[in-house]
């Protein structure tokens, strides 16, 4: 029971997001499951456009689910992790009104590292998105994995519903 309601909880999280881009002073908060080796999650992200192309934010991401193994089990510092991301926004260059595509870089706690992603809009303030992010450099790059850094450090995917806070 206790997995049929996080899965439950997941869907609808990740139906429940936000996340739209229309220029300067455009503001947008996602909130989005997430899928990588060793573990599933939730993530938050909040944009706001600083030039007609260009948005900046922080994204915020804490394992739900984790793979464990047989020493030990991570720890709630383990499983969060906190960035601060730079996107520039192709939704004009492309041509195609309502499709964003976004390539972008982000910094952490555990990493620098970049992100490619992409928002259809159905309407003006609402749509879907995919995004994918991964590391480009580890600050830690033990191997051990009784330590958990690799949860954070590794290519994960997101799926979610957006709208915009305007």
């Amino acid at each position: 029971m206790k997995k049929i309601i996080t899965i439950a909880f997941l869907l609808s999280v990740s139906l429940t997001n936000a996340q739209a881009y229309k220029g300067n002073g455009d503001n947008k908060l996602s909130v989005s499951g997430n899928l990588q080796d060793g573990g599933t999650g939730i993530q938050f992200t909040y944009d706001k456009g600083v030039s007609s192309n260009i948005s900046m934010g922080l994204v915020g991401s804490y394992l739900i689910s984790v793979n464990e193994n047989l020493i030990n089990s991570p720890k709630f510092k383990d499983k969060i992790d906190l960035k601060a991301r730079f996107n520039a926004n192709l939704c004009d260059v492309i041509g195609i009104e309502k499709l964003d595509v976004y390539p972008g870089l982000n910094i952490g706690l555990r990493n620098f590292g970049g992100h490619v992603g992409a928002r259809y809009f159905f309407t003006d303030g609402f749509g879907v998105f995919t995004e994918g992010s991964f590391p480009i450099t580890k600050y830690d790059k033990t191997t051990d994995v009784s330590k958990y850094q690799n949860l954070n450090n590794q290519f994960t995917f997101n799926i979610g519903a957006v709208f915009s806070l305007n």
